[in-house]
């Protein structure tokens, strides 16, 4: 006998409290059935990243000698639950739920899993192009699918746009804050181009000697997620008042961890930046307030030397 959605809502919901306590945080701001929906989406999402990184709910990442298998696993998986069918996996059939309740796009889908190819393949990007390619596949596609959780339109192509970044200024975030611990996984995100601007040697990024030219280059990754994380604001009108309020408090939250390991400099990797209880309820605070005045926002145009998505 199958699961009921009631179960495979409950088993989403502890995925997330293990996985995530940043978005568990924001998802809280929800309406109900958005929130189901948004943690029926993230179960999906965080089971396809601990199957491709060996990993549990997002923690201890370890090199996989079995790549191929683990991605082949995930794509027959998530095509059975797009399909329609019953996987029997709580994650994957949280997938198919969701797909079904909300006009999922699989082309979504899709582009998550190319994103988990590019690390089986053992992908380095080599310009910042690069970069953003590989930051939409891992999270600007999953800022993509969230759009749709909160009743976006698969056309509304203006809005995605901006949920797009928002996940692209997750991703920088996240890169500048694990430097350390995806170098002790065999990975590095840091553009080739720029390591070599700053001429610090393949990968050799982590050690001593290149620790002060490393933070230039975190500093950075911060910096443009700062722009990404300006522009997916401007999409809060779009969306109803309780998922505004969400998505705000997430670029809030997201944004300060890349903003401390800019102020921590060298230190930036000595200890793993997290945000604490009371800045996060301080960023919800505030971020009621910018939900509840969304509508009288002034919209800027989308900055055209932004990365843009893929069109379908």
């Amino acid at each position: 006998m199958s699961p009921t959605r009631a179960e495979t809502v409950a088993a989403a919901h502890a995925s997330i409290a293990l996985g995530s306590k940043s978005f568990a945080a924001a998802s809280r701001l929800f309406d109900r059935p958005t929130r189901e929906k948004a943690w029926l989406l993230y179960a999906w999402c965080r089971a396809c990243d601990d199957i491709a990184d060996g990993q549990e709910h997002g923690h201890a990442m370890t090199r996989v000698t079995d790549a191929a298998p683990r991605l082949a696993e995930i794509t027959a998986k998530t095509d059975a639950a797009l399909a329609g069918a019953y996987v029997g996996d709580p994650a994957f059939d949280a997938l198919r739920i969701v797909a079904a309740e909300t006009g999922l796009p699989h082309r979504f889908a899709h582009d998550l899993i190319a994103g988990f190819a590019l690390d089986a393949e053992e992908w380095r990007p080599r310009s910042e192009a690069d970069l953003y390619t590989y930051c939409y596949h891992v999270a600007g596609v999953v800022g993509c699918m969230m759009a749709i959780v909160m009743g976006v339109s698969p056309h509304d192509h203006a809005t995605l746009d901006r949920a797009c970044d928002l996940g692209i200024a997750f991703q920088l975030a996240n890169i500048a804050r694990d430097i350390e611990e995806d170098d002790r996984g065999g990975r590095c995100y840091i553009p080739e181009d720029w390591l070599v601007e700053m001429d610090i040697p393949p990968g050799q990024h982590m050690k001593p000697p290149f620790r002060k030219r490393l933070a230039v280059l975190a500093r950075r990754l911060a910096d443009r997620a700062a722009l990404y994380e300006a522009s997916a604001r401007f999409g809060a009108p779009a969306l109803p008042f309780r998922s505004a309020w969400a998505v705000l408090s997430a670029a809030a939250i997201y944004g300060a961890i890349g903003r401390e390991v800019a102020a921590r400099g060298e230190q930036a990797w000595d200890h793993r930046v997290t945000t604490s209880r009371a800045d996060k309820l301080r960023f919800i605070l505030r971020a009621l307030g910018e939900a509840r005045g969304r509508a009288g926002m002034t919209i800027t145009p989308r900055p055209v030397g932004l990365w843009t998505r893929p069109r379908f």
